[in-house]
């Protein structure tokens, strides 16, 4: 999903997204530990994911609006 995609949603759907993505870091750590992950990558995809879906819920918890500049 894209970022501007995901400043587009409200705070529980951010939130239902943070579930979807910490659920599928988990599966991805145990399949990393049992040699069955072919693309070790994912794991740092998905970890940043989380962390921008983190950031937006606290944005939009302080009301800031954080629109990308435009160039």
């Amino acid at each position: 999903m894209d970022t501007k995609d995901m400043r587009d949603l409200t705070l529980d759907e951010l939130k239902g997204k943070h579930r979807q993505f910490k659920e599928e870091l988990f599966n991805l750590r145990f399949q990393h530990a049992i040699g069955q992950l072919g693309n070790t990558g994912r794991i740092r995809d998905v970890k940043r994911t989380i962390a921008r879906i983190l950031t937006m819920v606290r944005e939009k918890e302080l009301g800031l609006d954080r629109a990308p500049a435009r160039r």
